[in-house]
């Protein structure tokens, strides 16, 4: 998105992972972003002031302490500011705290995005792009995953809320004539990350000298996308609203992925040369096989292929590059409190 448009971009979620790193790339390229995020203690708030303390220096940056259920918080932001792109990345994230959190999902995810998109209706946007996940697709076993497939047998409640969204967002267009455009991620990855993801939870317990725990005896393949590509995406994404389908609606889905499935096993001797490549660690660590958590799904796979004809663009970061990243990243920020 060029500065010469002088965009007004609301993004929900600034001070998450995928939000922080949306955020800057938009204001080096002179874009204004108005912020907001909640700062809950899901994960570890000093994490979410350093990105935003990365963010503040910014002139081009607002940002707003609120939660997205706050129905008149929200409509406070968007009287006070002509949005002319909403990126809606703020949710509960995580599987498996959804199991045993679940109200916290029905607050961030459904009322949440619900105010949101009543927002656009009443303070109408160019375009809204939000975030959908790869965990929709549950119980389907056709790979690659295509957003042509069934989405309706979730295996966990943050599924089942994600999938929601984009039936909201759906109707919100058709009734509304709002440009909507879902964007399914696939295991985001990267320096700046969520605590609460493998990769970063590995390589904590992997410095201490702890065990890692794999689930389902390592027979587990993920589509790893790395930050920046997903970053790109949602950009290309942002200038491009969908035109009216067949059924007057102007809604999109796409998938957002690397489209290269990994083994568990092998994500983890990767992100081991890296952390050794560090000197964060001296060997490979000790592995507990255990048996498939409730809420998992065995593999995902991404058919980028719609997301690379409309845009022409489609995640290619090798793993190995994107874990160094991260390693390197862990080791700056992270290393000198996990040794004290």
């Amino acid at each position: 998105m060029s500065s010469a448009s002088r965009a007004v971009v609301l993004v929900t979620g600034a001070a998450g992972f995928i939000g922080f790193h949306l955020s800057k790339r938009l204001l080096d390229a002179g874009v204004t972003v108005v912020g907001i995020d909640n700062l809950n203690d899901y994960y570890s708030i000093g994490l979410k002031r350093a990105r935003l303390a990365q963010l503040e220096p910014y002139e081009g940056f607002a940002f707003q302490q609120a939660d997205l259920a706050d129905e008149a918080a929200i409509n406070a932001v968007f009287s006070s500011w002509r949005i002319d792109v909403v990126v809606n990345l703020a949710a509960q994230a995580g599987v498996r705290y959804s199991i045993t959190n679940p109200s916290a999902y029905i607050s961030s995810n459904i009322v949440g995005f619900h105010n949101v998109l009543e927002a656009c209706r009443h303070y109408p946007v160019r375009h809204l792009v939000y975030a959908s996940s790869s965990s929709v697709y549950g119980l389907n076993a056709t790979v690659p995953y295509s957003t042509e497939d069934r989405a309706d047998r979730p295996v966990s409640l943050y599924a089942a809320t994600k999938r929601s969204n984009e039936l909201m967002a759906h109707a919100y267009s058709k009734l509304y004539g709002i440009p909507v455009t879902g964007l399914r991620f696939f295991t985001v990855y990267g320096p700046m990350g969520r605590p609460d993801m493998a990769y970063f939870s590995f390589t904590e317990k992997l410095i201490r000298g702890e065990t890692i725990q794999i689930f389902n005896n390592g027979h587990m393949r993920r589509d790893f996308t790395y930050v920046d590509d997903i970053v790109t995406g949602v950009v290309n994404v942002m200038e491009q609203p969908p035109v009216e389908n067949q059924d007057g609606v102007r809604s999109a889905l796409y998938n957002i992925g690397n489209s290269h499935p990994e083994d568990l096993l092998c994500f983890v001797e990767i992100l081991e040369d890296c952390l050794m490549q560090e000197g964060l660690i001296q060997e490979r660590g000790k592995r507990e096989f255990l048996p498939m958590q409730p809420g998992d799904v065995i593999e995902t796979y991404a058919d980028v292929s719609p997301l690379e004809e409309t845009f022409g663009f489609k995640p290619n970061t090798p793993l190995k590059t994107g874990l160094a990243r991260f390693a390197r990243w862990y080791k700056e920020f992270c290393f000198a409190s996990t040794s004290t």
